[in-house]
């Protein structure tokens, strides 16, 4: 794939953007310019642990009600943009049209149950609150931030909608066309339908801040963000296996909603390290033992002495250059210690599950996501996840849905897999 001035996604760590900015090795342009970044990070991993947790609490709760459930619906302002576009093809242009006259047919039906509810109780209607409508089609659309940190601005203006030929810029095709490689993934190998599995769609605003190193999803406007980098990280849009592990996060919020702080967190960016990492192995044809395990391999820029941000094969190698120090990653939980920083170390103990996965999908044989990606899916889709699940719950749970797909012997490779990385579960008969 092809290297260029992009930037890396909230799947880079602030503990590497702790180490850029505090290394006497940088220039001072360069130290200030991940501390802005590190700043940006604060405010959506924020926002994230709240939708965790909104997501996770009981309903009926302030916590609850709080939490925006409108996302699934495609937005009115992106059908009409696909249907006025005069290069769209006819196919999606015609969907567009059924699509938005179907949401606003479920709008018009909603409020009007809003305003008879309303009259009956002798209460005052104001805005009726929009239910999810599912639609036919999942719509992509990628926006130009225009270099704007403000995310009030989002998403931007519009560079290429679903159907819509390739525009002049690079970075938002790479969006459009990665988003698309995220979502068939999902629909091939799991017949999950978009996000939400109601083809929620999927917008992407790119050139977003100034030599901004990151990318993420923000849950709040319910969106991707790319930023185009800066000395070290770059190329964000190009890499898959970032948006993979982005988009996967929204995909947590409809399976198992896992609160961001803790093991939990770890666990939470763990599953988006994994299908990032599946959707990677898939687009590049690479079978558990051919592969090369990196997230983020295509991120950094030339010079840095490194191959990626994280090694799920072995955690803890992934770099080490004096500008931002060594991969603190641990790949074995007698390493672990309870920490305040990073939401109790939710990037850093990701490594644990993840090389317990790598163990797993090599032990298999095979592409990683035919039995090892199977068996974590089933696991997300159990229902037996708690918010606040351990690192012995979940390989609790994994092995568990491992013998029901695949019997006693995969049971027992799973096992090993997480034995071998400190998590000791039940033992299996």
């Amino acid at each position: 794939m092809a290297t260029r001035n992009h930037h890396v996604c909230c799947v880079v760590p602030p503990y590497l953007l702790n180490a850029i900015a505090d290394s006497s090795h940088n220039e001072d342009h360069i130290r200030e310019s991940a501390r802005s970044a590190l700043n940006l990070h604060k405010n959506y991993v924020g926002k994230r642990e709240k939708r965790f947790a909104a997501l996770t609490a009981p309903r009926g709760s302030k916590a609850a009600a709080g939490v925006q459930r409108q996302q699934s619906i495609v937005p009115d302002y992106l059908l009409q943009q696909v249907i006025d576009s005069k290069d769209v093809d006819d196919d999606t242009r015609s969907h567009a049209k059924r699509d938005l006259e179907h949401i606003r047919n479920v709008h018009a039906k909603y409020q009007q149950v809003q305003g008879l509810r309303a009259e009956s109780t002798g209460q005052k209607t104001t805005v009726a609150a929009e239910q999810p409508a599912e639609t036919e089609k999942t719509y992509r659309a990628v926006y130009d931030a225009n270099h704007d940190s403000n995310e009030a601005n989002l998403p931007g203006k519009v560079l290429r909608v679903e159907g819509q030929a390739a525009s002049q810029d690079e970075s938002a095709n790479e969006a459009y066309d990665n988003a698309g490689r995220v979502l068939s993934f999902y629909s091939d190998i799991f017949n999950w339908k978009s996000i939400d599995n109601k083809n929620m769609h999927v917008i992407s605003s790119v050139h977003f801040g100034v030599n901004y190193e990151n990318a993420f999803w923000d849950p709040e406007v319910a969106q991707m963000v790319y930023g185009d980098g800066h000395t070290f990280l770059t190329n964000f849009t190009g890499c898959v296996d970032v948006i993979g592990h982005e988009l996967t996060h929204a995909v947590t919020e409809h399976t198992s909603p896992l609160d961001y702080t803790g093991q939990s967190g770890a666990l939470n960016e763990h599953v988006s390290d994994v299908f990032g990492i599946m959707i990677k192995q898939r687009v590049e044809n690479e079978t558990a033992d051919k592969a090369d395990w990196l997230i983020g391999e295509y991120c950094l820029m030339p010079g840095v002495k490194g191959v990626a941000l994280r090694s799920m094969k072995a955690p803890g190698t992934a770099y080490n250059d004096p500008r931002f120090g060594k991969d603190p990653q641990p790949g074995n939980f007698k390493n672990f210690k309870v920490t305040k920083d990073d939401n109790g170390g939710v990037h850093l103990y990701s490594g644990i599950p993840n090389k317990a996965f790598y163990n797993a999908a090599v032990a298999f044989g095979g592409y990683s996501w035919e039995k090892a990606g199977k068996i974590w899916w089933e696991t997300m889709n159990s229902g037996q996840i708690p918010p606040r699940c351990t690192f012995i719950q979940f390989a609790d749970v994994t092995v568990t849905k491992a013998e029901e797909l695949f019997g006693d012997h995969a049971a027992a490779i799973i096992q090993k897999a997480w034995t071998d990385v400190g998590v000791v579960r039940k033992s299996h008969s």
